[in-house]
């Protein structure tokens, strides 16, 4: 409860935007370290398992459920790859939009979708209820406690 009312809401403010930028590992650290402080264990000890015995999301589980959620909320603004070909397939796929610029692709949208077209299915099939969808993201994210991205998309891609 210290933790969400001291930490949690500081770095929640904003995350989709600060979230993927090259200072948001300094943050993680500050977040593992608090919580080394809370449980009461040493510097030396690995943060994963604490995670997820307190049902804390990590930094970048955080980023991501905040990306998603966003992509939810703002369905309509984001077409699907059904509509730009006449491919039919049973995956639900936003269009990523072609961009080669890297601040671009580090942001919101094209982030956002990248991270939804990589979601498992099971999540997608259900991406039409927003409750039901929260939910059950936050379940499988406080399950697998991401340290980065790369963790993400390698854990959903296997």
């Amino acid at each position: 409860m210290v933790y969400h009312f001291l930490f949690h809401s500081i770095i929640s403010y904003g995350i989709l935007f600060w979230g993927n930028s090259p200072h948001s590992p300094i943050i993680f650290k500050m977040q593992k370290r608090v919580l080394r402080i809370l449980v009461g264990v040493g510097c030396r000890n690995s943060c994963r398992e604490l995670f997820k015995e307190q049902k804390i999301l990590t930094l970048t589980s955080q980023y991501i459920f905040s990306l998603l959620l966003f992509i939810i909320q703002n369905r309509g603004h984001f077409a699907s790859n059904s509509s730009f070909h006449n491919i039919s397939t049973k995956k639900k796929v936003l269009h990523l939009p072609h961009s080669s610029l890297t601040m671009y692709q580090k942001g919101v949208l094209y982030s956002g979708v990248k991270v939804f077209n990589a979601l498992p299915a099971t999540l997608k099939d259900i991406s039409s209820n927003p409750k039901h969808f929260k939910v059950a993201l936050k379940r499988y994210h406080l399950a697998h406690s991401f340290y980065c991205l790369h963790e993400c998309f390698s854990e959903q891609n296997a």
